[in-house]
């Protein structure tokens, strides 16, 4: 990114941007194993179809998908494979920092509960019969 222009920045940012929402990535996820339908990503997204639409059409504006009319059906599949380097380079980097989060917090695992405390200033008086 050194010596970027503005506008480049800009078109980088919207970029990140189209793959900042988790049913886009869902959908490039599904696209991985073979191209779909807006129907067939309807159902596996648990989302309409309309909204599925909306959100393949920002996936193709930035290139990230591709469009192709079979019949009656359009069928979206993957334009540009890098973009699974990409998510997995982050998806790494994510792993990495929970990895060394959990490392971190460990030794507070191994801790026992703590008990609440007594009352101040009160004496415990035992119930016993005279």
């Amino acid at each position: 990114m050194q010596s970027l222009p503005p506008e480049a920045l800009t078109q980088v940012a919207a970029y990140f941007q189209a793959l900042s929402e988790p049913t886009r990535l869902q959908i490039l996820n599904l696209l991985r194993e073979k191209a779909r339908n807006v129907g067939e990503l309807a159902t596996l997204c648990e989302c309409s179809a309309a909204n599925i639409s909306r959100h393949l059409s920002l996936l193709t504006q930035h290139g990230l998908v591709a469009r192709e009319s079979r019949g009656n059906s359009a069928y979206y599949s993957i334009a540009d494979a890098s973009i699974y380097a990409l998510c997995d380079l982050v998806c790494g980097n994510i792993a990495r920092q929970f990895e060394r989060t959990a490392a971190e917090r460990a030794p507070f695992a191994l801790m026992p509960p703590a008990t609440p405390p007594s009352p101040a200033g009160r004496r415990v008086k035992s119930a016993s019969r005279r």
